[in-house]
């Protein structure tokens, strides 16, 4: 990259605030990944403007949504909340107008009425801005996510957005910052949280099944390189390119049940974090390989990959510890690990079967269904099987928005709030600091600075809701 074109990245993306479009990180100079820390150390002086932790905003009867980003997401979450009652899509927005039209056949497939359409560059601003909308749904690539996000709440919306929510600390800051101000939702789209056995072990970790909670782990393990190098798949790349950071890319689905396990952000803190990566043994030579057959490749060959295993171990404020992995190259089967382990007990998801013992042994089927019987909670028992047949990654994608939608409409709290998603999102950040000064510690930020200590850890009961319906059988 020229230095001209430098300049124009920095003034276009840096110099003019939140409501231009983000820089990837792949894109910023070592100097501008230093003034953006600069900037999260000064959000992090100051005091908490507001607690968003346990806060219900005000009923709303009827969810006016918009949609921004149709691509890979975000058709699925159109056709999921099209199921959903009080749920109202009000408009669709995509910087192509043909994924638009394809998102509209969807509706009306569904027999319901035509949203206002919206594209090009600037589309998804004219949208928020024009639309009489309650929340955004945003499933763009990542770098667009907190500009997105922070408009929307600016503009009086509440905010859905698709993983990771930020990308540096500077945007989860931002984000804390204009959540609190507003006083507007704004979520991370975390699906792993409702998995049906993930929502298992945080019901059996409430209820101290497990003793004391030590330690966890999560992960990403999921080979991507065919998706990755696909022409057809990411929009310009945005996804391969990414890979050109070091560090564990993608943590939250991994994270982000064990941390609520933990009860993160409510009752304990992470503290300080160690990464490390190996060496990439792949990815360079599969850019090499597809330039050599194909000159479209040609601009990816010769590149820095990230590693293909990162390991990164994060220790928690009372003394528990955390093993987050990050693997997207390796052929291995997919994993997102997910084991809890306390004093009493423990429970594994991967590899299957899933798995609970307290003691030497783990449990037999037999036991293990009755511990299901007793300890699923009440939102899976109250939607689980409409969203098994609804779909979204087995169920748990509608759980998620269904869950969302009637959190607003009855004023509760959500699961996850702006500190969730600003906390397992700065791991990805962080990680890569630590892998880039050999492994060094990093101390991890306190996003709701102090409020940990008081805040109440995620309730799983329907607290007054649960009255959202699907509008057909499915």
């Amino acid at each position: 990259m020229n230095k001209d074109r430098r300049s124009f990245l920095r003034n276009s993306f840096l110099g003019a605030g939140a409501l231009t479009l983000g820089m990837p990180s792949w894109a910023m100079e070592p100097q501008e990944r230093e003034a953006a820390l600069e900037r999260a150390h000064t959000w992090a002086g100051k005091g908490q403007r507001f607690n968003m932790s346990g806060y219900a905003a005000p009923k709303i009867d009827k969810v006016r949504i918009g949609f921004i980003g149709l691509g890979m997401r975000g058709p699925g979450a159109v056709e999921r909340m099209s199921f959903i009652e009080g749920a109202e899509i009000v408009a669709l927005c995509d910087k192509d107008a043909g994924r638009v039209d394809k998102a509209q056949q969807i509706l009306s497939q569904r027999g319901l009425t035509k949203a206002k359409a919206y594209s090009g560059e600037n589309g998804w601003k004219d949208m928020v801005s024009k639309e009489q909308l309650d929340l955004v749904y945003i499933c763009t690539p990542w770098h667009l996510h907190t500009p997105m996000a922070l408009f929307a709440m600016e503009q009086g919306k509440h905010v859905a957005c698709e993983v990771p929510i930020a990308i540096n600390l500077d945007e989860c800051w931002q984000l804390v910052e204009t959540s609190e101000k507003t006083r507007k939702h704004c979520m991370m789209l975390e699906n792993c949280c409702y998995d049906f056995f993930e929502m298992l072990t945080l019901n059996m970790a409430r209820n101290g099944m497990f003793g004391e909670l030590v330690h966890a782990e999560g992960a990403y393990i999921h080979d991507l390189r065919d998706l990755n190098f696909s022409k057809e798949g990411y929009a310009d790349m945005w996804r391969l390119k990414e890979n050109f950071r070091n560090g564990n890319l993608y943590p939250t689905h991994g994270l982000g049940p064990v941390a609520q396990c933990l009860n993160i952000n409510r009752g304990d803190k992470m503290s300080h974090l160690v990464s490390m990566s190996s060496n990439d043994f792949m990815m360079g030579e599969m850019a090499k390989s597809k330039a050599a057959a194909d000159p479209f490749f040609t601009p990816f060959a010769g590149k820095q990959y990230r590693g293909n295993m990162n390991t990164t171990l994060i220790r928690t404020d009372k003394g528990k510890t955390i093993m987050v992995q990050h693997d997207v190259t390796s052929p291995r089967p997919y994993s997102r690990i997910h084991l809890v382990s306390g004093t009493r007990g423990v429970a594994q998801k991967y590899p299957g079967p899933e798995k609970i013992a307290f003691g030497h042994e783990w449990l037999k089927a037999e036991e293990l269904k009755e511990v299901r019987e007793k300890y699923t909670p009440p939102i899976i028992r109250h939607v689980g099987e409409i969203a098994k047949k609804v779909g979204g990654h087995g169920g748990m994608d509608f759980i998620m928005d269904w869950r969302l939608i009637d959190c607003l409409r009855n004023g509760l709290p959500l699961d996850q709030d702006v500190y969730d998603g600003a906390l397992w999102s700065a791991v990805a950040p962080l990680s890569e600091r630590s892998v880039a000064k050999q492994s060094r510690t990093v101390d991890v930020p306190d996003f709701t600075r102090g409020a940990w200590q008081t805040n109440k850890p995620v309730n799983l009961t329907l607290e007054g809701g649960g009255n959202t319906t699907v509008r057909v059988k499915a």
